[in-house]
């Protein structure tokens, strides 16, 4: 999966990546000033111009009134929902509240939901958009790094259960996403690195020309410089938007994108899915995991794993469960906690494992005795 930076092209003026799903397909826009100006991308998706915007309190707080601007620029209706911020909110009780306040919205079939704020914000009013009158078309207008570069893109939907993050959901693709990155300038540096766990995803797991370009190029990426945002944003939506074309509902490929996540989904569930890790900081942890794991199967050389590591530090995300505050539980229970992975098949633990940088691969050939020893191992050092 080789989608190396030097065959991206971006400019000032933004560009656009295409998802072929035949009916389905859409467009991703990517680039600066977007959502003051995203009124006429909207009103061409719209089969009557009437939206309901689900946002949260702080996206609210920051960008809603552009938005509400750009909408009311082109005629288009809409209402406002908001949501509390943050992980919790992807919920049996929210979802039932954001259902009921669109449907006091007067929300038909023939209406578009426009999910306005991160990854919680997409795959809430996502799945909204999924179930409500048994399908609503959205469209997905991301704030945060990781929403841009990834849960924005590819029709995965969900709330996530006591059990396990994402387990109930449904595939759903939106209509159009908009990626404006200036609005990336507002956010906490902290969920930016976030979101930079998964940009580096795309090096790791089957590009090897974009994380060297990363390795050169991630700071300028962190510290604001534009045109190496967008390029970043753009590389990783390609790639991305290619595995979902070939693997729209993840029966094969498309778990590759999963690099890091068992690991890091089961650290989110251990932590409580707050504060303590955010999704992003538990994929950093989930990937270094991931190669060390596969050194110690004999599949990737030693040393590759402290590269991987090396780069994710200086970017200010965590890279060992060291770096993990506050309690974790022993590693048979974290075992148990991976078993509710949506990737799980008659009860094997599938896991995403490497050869190389580059180098990803699915596998259930995973031993769990090896399995318990590593998490002992990696919990000892702590």
């Amino acid at each position: 999966m080789n989608d190396s930076v030097n065959q991206s092209s971006c400019g000032d003026a933004g560009t656009t990546v295409r998802v072929g799903l035949d009916e389905r397909s859409y467009d991703i826009h990517i680039g600066p000033g977007l959502l003051a100006r995203c009124g006429g991308l909207v009103g061409k998706h719209l089969d009557r111009p009437k939206t309901a915007i689900v946002t949260d309190e702080n996206v609210a707080g920051l960008h809603l009134p552009t938005l509400q601007a750009a909408l009311n620029a082109e005629g288009i209706e809409h209402s406002a929902i908001v949501m509390p911020p943050g992980e919790t909110t992807k919920s049996y009780d929210h979802l039932a509240h954001l259902c009921d306040e669109l449907l006091r919205a007067g929300i038909e079939r023939a209406d578009t939901i426009i999910a306005f704020g991160g990854g919680v914000i997409g795959d809430l009013a996502g799945f909204a958009a999924a179930i409500l009158r048994r399908g609503v078309n959205f469209i997905q207008i991301p704030t945060t790094l990781l929403a841009q570069v990834d849960s924005s893109v590819g029709g995965k939907t969900g709330i996530n259960s006591t059990l396990g993050k994402n387990l109930i959901g449904a595939f759903h693709q939106p209509v159009l996403v908009l990626a404006d990155t200036d609005v990336l300038d507002t956010l906490p540096q902290r969920q930016f690195a976030a979101g930079y766990a998964e940009t580096a995803k795309y090096g790791l797991l089957g590009d090897a020309a974009f994380f060297d370009w990363l390795e050169d190029n991630g700071h300028n990426v962190l510290q604001g410089h534009g045109h190496a945002r967008q390029r970043a944003i753009e590389v990783s939506c390609r790639a991305k938007a290619r595995i979902v074309a070939e693997d729209e509902r993840e029966g094969g490929v498309r778990a590759l994108l999963n690099l890091g996540h068992t690991f890091g989904h089961a650290l989110e569930a251990a932590t409580g899915y707050g504060e303590r890790l955010l999704h992003g900081e538990g994929v950093a942890v989930g990937m270094v995991m991931a190669f060390r794991f596969s050194q110690g199967c004999g599949h990737c050389a030693d040393g590759i794993a402290d590269r991987v590591a090396a780069h994710l530090r200086l970017a200010g995300l965590p890279a060992s469960l060291n770096e993990v505050p506050g309690p974790l539980p022993p590693a048979r229970e974290l075992v148990e906690i991976m078993r509710q992975d949506k990737k799980a098949k008659a009860g094997k633990l599938t896991f995403i494992l490497v050869r190389g940088i580059g180098e990803a691969f699915v596998t259930q050939d995973v031993d769990e005795t090896e399995l318990i020893d590593f998490l002992e191992q990696e919990l000892s050092q702590r």
